[in-house]
Parts: structure tokens; C-alpha cells; sequence
């Protein structure tokens, strides 16, 4: 059989293991798998462990600092002004949403400006450190160059993403998601796959409409909505590049691609309490009016239900965890290779006949 099956405990520790074999301490190691694994599990796969080997290649050359010394200015009573010292994206921004989220207890409302950092995977981890905090959040990173401005035909804008999320109810709402039609992660996973990806995703390096990976890799990502989608993407480049002092407009460097100089990449939170403006008790009940009446929305021919955005990424998780994570089997080799190499035992993979977790 060409998939396995593993738990998501066993890839935990798996991942953890390789992280400190390559010098990150173990609370960190830990909390960085733990964030990997979790984009496995919620099905965003072009997040998790597959970008394992390049996080432990920058690392083991020295390229991202293990640990970081992390250096937090206190710019105003209600923000903060954080520099990664080249660590990894997760480490930093979970520290600076912790800081974010501590003065927004205090304040009410808080914002954390971040540079130095590097890659720092799915903002929804970041997101879900608010909510269980009570708290509403906004989060926002730059990124490599992937796509063009509207208008133009060379890579300038990262993909941007924006994650939003409310607190309220038995669902939250999560919403995770590039300014760009779709991840560059999930291309370079087609690629890596040798698989198409769909007509409208990207542009070949010249110009023209492409459903193969690698030309597309070689091209540029289109944005979301056309000029729309351009348009949020500068404005979540300004607020995390300009604004916090990383890299911006075309100069955040590539981890995938670039082994010789850090990312520097820039991070921008907003934190509040969802309850400052309302009488205690009326945000809750105005929040599960609002899921109640999305759910009670007649479906559109196609869909067995209505969601609310972050409710199949949930969903996905709750049946991995449940059932365990099926990877094809080459995308482990790679990773047991690394295992070998540190002298980390081999993990033994159950044999499964069952398609892998979607991209």
C-alpha cells in the first residue's frame, strides 16, 4: 500500500524529536510541532509537517537562531513593538500574542508589531491562542514575493494572509486565508506531488493561464478577486512590513529557496475584548443569534449544509484526531531520512488503503 496511517500524539512527538535534534529546546520543539501537526489535522497539509525539512535545514546551517532572544519594547500602554531575533515564526509569534493578549486583558484592546521573524505557518494558531483567551483577534503576516500588484507581471506581494476570528457559542468563527487565490504552499505541494493544479490558481512565467506546478512556481500566484484581493494584500504588507520594520514590498526572502540570508519577515496583531462595547452578557447572545441564523440559511443546490468559516477546518481535525492522519508514504521518507541521520529511531507507519487527508 502507498498510504500509512500515524497518530497525530506519535507525529507530535516525531516532529518534536527532529526539532531538538537540531537545537531548538524542547518546550519550543514541542509547541512548534504541535503547531505543524495541528495544520495537518484542520487539512491544510501544504502547512504541516511536510515543510519540516526546510525548517530543519535553515536551522541546522544556522540560517533561523535557536534560541532566539526575543526582544519585546513596550510602545504605548495597549502596544508592543517585538523583534523576533531571527527565530522561528512560530516561537515569536506565539510570544508576541501572548504579549498582545496580556494588555488586552488589561486595556481592553492591544496590538503587537513584529520583525525579525520568519515563516510562522497557519495564522489560525495564533487565532486560537486569542479565542481561548475569550478574545476576538486579527492576524496578519507578509511573505515572499508570489504575486504581481493588479496591473503588473512580476512578483511583489507575498500571499498574505488575513486570519480574523470571533469567540461566541459552541463555533467560533475562524477565518485563516491568503490574499491569493490559493496558498503558494499548495502548489508547491502539487509540484513536489507532480500533480496539476487548477486553471485560474496562476500565471507561468509568462503570462499566460497554467494548471502545471512548477511553471506556475516559476510565475506568479493570482490574488484573490482580482484587483481586490491585490489590494489586501498591500495592505496587509504595509501593516506587517512597513509598519513593524521587516521586509516589505518584494524583499522578504524565500525560505524555500534562499539558504544564505534570514526571511525577516513581519507579523502585525490586534486584540480586543469582544464584550467593551455591549452590556454584559449581550455580545454572547448577539453572537449565537448571528451562527444560529448562518446555519439556518437555505442551502444552495450542492451544499448538504451551511458552515461557519472555520467550522470544516474543525470538523477535518476532530475525525483525524479520531482516526489518525493517512500521508502517502513518500511524503515520510524525507523526514525519516532526517531521522536517521540524528540518530532518532524510525517510525513505523501502519499500512492503510485509504486516500491521504486533503491538501
Amino acid at each position: 500500500m502507498n498510504t500509512v496511517v500515524i497518530a497525530p500524539e506519535q507525529l507530535t512527538r516525531f516532529a518534536a524529536d527532529l526539532f531538538t535534534a537540531v537545537g531548538v529546546p524542547t518546550p519550543d520543539a514541542r509547541g512548534v510541532a504541535e503547531y505543524l501537526v495541528e495544520a495537518d489535522l484542520r487539512g491544510v497539509r501544504s502547512h504541516g509537517v511536510a515543510r519540516l525539512p526546510v525548517y530543519l535545514r535553515r536551522l541546522e546551517q544556522g540560517i533561523v537562531k535557536t534560541p532566539p532572544e526575543i526582544k519585546v519594547r513596550e510602545a504605548a500602554p495597549a502596544a508592543v513593538h517585538v523583534d523576533g531575533d531571527n527565530g522561528l515564526g512560530f516561537i515569536v509569534a506565539r510570544r508576541a500574542m501572548n504579549e498582545a493578549i496580556d494588555r488586552a486583558e488589561a486595556f481592553g484592546v492591544a496590538v503587537a508589531a513584529v520583525f525579525n521573524s520568519n515563516h510562522f505557518g497557519i495564522a489560525a494558531n495564533y487565532l486560537q491562542q486569542a479565542l481561548d483567551a475569550g478574545l476576538a483577534a486579527m492576524v496578519l503576516t507578509n511573505a515572499p514575493p508570489a504575486m504581481a500588484v493588479w496591473g503588473g507581471k512580476k512578483p511583489l506581494l507575498g500571499t498574505n494572509p488575513i486570519g480574523l476570528a470571533m469567540p461566541g457559542g459552541d463555533s467560533p468563527l475562524m477565518l485563516d486565508m491568503a490574499t491569493s487565490t490559493v496558498a503558494k504552499g499548495k502548489i508547491r505541494r502539487a509540484a513536489n506531488q507532480g500533480e496539476t493544479i487548477p486553471t485560474g490558481w496562476a500565471l507561468d512565467e509568462y503570462g499566460q493561464p497554467t494548471t502545471d506546478a512548477a511553471a506556475a512556481l516559476r510565475g506568479v500566484v493570482l490574488p484573490l478577486g482580482g484587483a481586490k484581493g491585490s489590494g489586501l494584500a498591500l495592505m496587509v504588507d504595509a501593516l506587517s512590513g512597513v509598519v513593524s520594520g521587516a521586509a516589505f514590498g518584494g524583499e522578504v526572502g524565500n525560505q524555500n529557496i534562499d539558504f544564505e540570508a534570514p526571511q525577516n519577515v513581519g507579523h502585525f496583531f490586534m486584540v480586543f475584548r469582544p464584550d467593551l462595547f455591549l452590556p454584559a452578557g449581550d455580545f454572547a447572545v448577539r453572537m449565537n443569534e448571528l451562527v444560529a441564523r448562518i446555519r439556518g440559511c437555505p442551502r444552495a443546490d450542492g451544499f448538504e449544509t451551511v458552515l461557519v468559516p472555520g467550522e470544516p477546518e474543525a470538523m477535518a481535525a476532530e475525525i483525524a484526531r479520531r482516526d489518525g492522519l493517512v500521508f502517502a508514504r513518500k511524503d515520510l521518507d524525507e523526514l525519516n531520512g532526517w531521522a536517521g541521520k540524528f540518530g532518532i529511531e524510525m517510525q513505523k507507519f501502519t499500512s492503510v488503503d485509504r486516500a491521504p487527508n486533503s491538501l
